[in-house]
């Protein structure tokens, strides 16, 4: 059984891992700061919640697996909340997303509206 507790825990935090590293490929690759704010609540929820769901489940019942919850609840109220926070802000100040369809009028592709 410990075993089998153990290997869940490995395969959640490498899944973690794996939505951290997507994640930050993200916040490098994408082009606005709309798309890029998707990325990090990615990282922030996905990665950061199965990281500490498997820290916890590796640790076991001990004081340290109830701070790693209790984290845990913190992100995910506060990183939804902060997402939308800066959204809002940037819209406000008058960033605007770019959109599909200018990319393709301005080289010369099919246009995206009838």
């Amino acid at each position: 059984m410990e075993l089998a507790r153990d290997i869940l825990a490995w395969a959640l935090v490498l899944g973690g891992c794996f939505f951290t590293v997507v994640g930050a490929f993200g916040l490098v690759r994408l082009p606005d700061v709309y798309t890029r704010l998707h990325s990090a609540g990615l990282v922030d929820t996905a990665g950061a919640g199965l990281l500490l769901i498997g820290l916890t489940l590796y640790g076991g019942f001990t004081i340290v697996s109830i701070k790693l919850v209790l984290i845990l609840v913190f992100l995910f109220f506060t990183s939804p909340a902060t997402s939308n926070a800066f959204a809002n802000s940037a819209y406000s100040a008058g960033v605007k997303p770019i959109l599909a369809g200018e990319d393709d009028d301005k080289k010369g592709g099919a246009p995206s509206k009838p």
